[in-house]
């Protein structure tokens, strides 16, 4: 009851107020009507208090984002169900679901009755301009009675986090040079565009397994001919982002860090999808490391580090940069894609040095 007495609304609080006010004046003026207007106005807010205290009430609710995880711009549909698990109606209800300002306005629904084992389906829009990981909920259901005087707020626990990912820009198709490495009994071979060997046959061996002849080159040749032991090359790579906030400028959705994460997004995104095995790597040391399905886990792992990265206050560059070749890429060469912020020439010779072997090396400079 006294969680419900500090329910009460304004009007509440003035009926209170007013009914006391015309009881005491009754009193001293020994008027016996004022008494019973003042009986009644102090009466009918404690009522409704009690009434709206009293009720019992059992809601469930669910909540789907559709999609739970969208790129920066892009609108997403929460959807609401409400249900009334009770065996008596629900009465006049205001429903409210709690959302980040950066996604917009609190959306707030009235439902105005709610049959009892009904239910009622909610839905709206979120919209974000800005990257992050945001906690959409819990739903509060405000309980009002009929004349505005109590209003109680009832909150389930359930929330939903909707990711919020950098900008995507689709990148042309191409290839560049060093990005392929592997092993097996030519390094000459042509790599395939599945990442695979293509199989071509060699001379027979002392030892050679016959089952693995190649009879057709065998004819073409005049000599035995096998099969090269089939040799699955994986084409490996790593993403480097400059974090160091004394490298960028601007603030909010134009700075040059935003356009720094959006660049390493799509590359990462880019190659991910042609079969490539990353890792990203930052200033700050080695943040994400190849993973079994390169396409599918890797983007979405990386989508999801890259849309929660904030500007850090390392000033140097030697942590990742000794990161760039240890870590797990550090057997062979791979494709090397870095984004950095601005570069002193001291830096910039810094990078260059850790280059090794044929390995591609692309820098891109915001």
């Amino acid at each position: 009851m006294r969680r419900a007495l500090a329910g009460l609304t304004t009007r509440g609080r003035s009926f209170v107020a007013a009914g006391a006010t015309a009881i005491v004046c009754a009193f001293v003026l020994g008027e016996r009507d004022l008494l019973r207007a003042g009986v009644l106005v102090l009466a009918l807010p404690l009522i409704c208090t009690w009434v709206v205290s009293r009720t019992r009430y059992r809601l469930a609710c669910a909540r789907r984002l559709e999609p739970p995880r969208l790129p920066v711009g892009h609108e997403s549909r929460a959807e609401l169900r409400l249900e009334n698990v009770s065996r008596l109606p629900s009465g006049l209800l205001m429903v409210e679901d709690r959302v980040p300002f950066a996604l917009g306005g609190r959306p707030r629904f009235v439902i105005d009755r709610i049959e009892p084992r009904g239910s009622r389906e909610l839905s709206y829009r979120i919209r974000s301009d800005v990257r992050g990981r945001f906690r959409v909920g819990p739903l509060t259901v405000r309980l009002a009675d009929p004349f505005g005087m109590v209003e109680l707020v009832r909150s389930f626990s359930l929330t939903d986090t909707l990711t919020v990912t950098p900008a995507i820009v689709p990148l042309p198709s191409g290839r560049l040079a060093g990005a392929w490495a592997g092993g097996g009994d030519s390094l000459a071979r042509t790599v395939s565009t599945a990442g695979e060997d293509d199989i071509a046959p060699r001379e027979y061996r002392h030892g050679d397994d016959l089952r693995r002849v190649h009879w057709r080159s065998t004819a073409r040749r005049g000599e035995l001919m096998v099969r090269r032991e089939e040799q699955h090359w994986q084409s490996r790579g790593t993403l480097f982002l400059d974090t160091r906030s004394l490298a960028h400028r601007g603030e909010g959705p134009g700075a040059t860090f935003e356009q720094a994460v959006s660049a390493t997004a799509s590359v990462g995104v880019h190659l991910g999808r042609m079969g490539m095995a990353l890792r990203l790597v930052t200033d700050a040391g080695e943040k994400l490391a190849p993973t079994a399905d390169y396409a599918g886990e890797f983007e979405g792992l990386l989508l999801d580090s890259l849309a929660v990265a904030r500007p850090g206050d390392g000033a140097a560059l030697d942590r990742g940069l000794a990161a760039l070749v240890g870590g797990s890429g550090r057997d062979g060469d791979g494709l090397v894609v870095a984004v950095f912020g601005r570069l002193t020439p001291e830096e910039a010779r810094a990078v260059a040095s850790v280059r090794r072997g044929t390995a591609a090396c692309v820098a891109v400079l915001v």
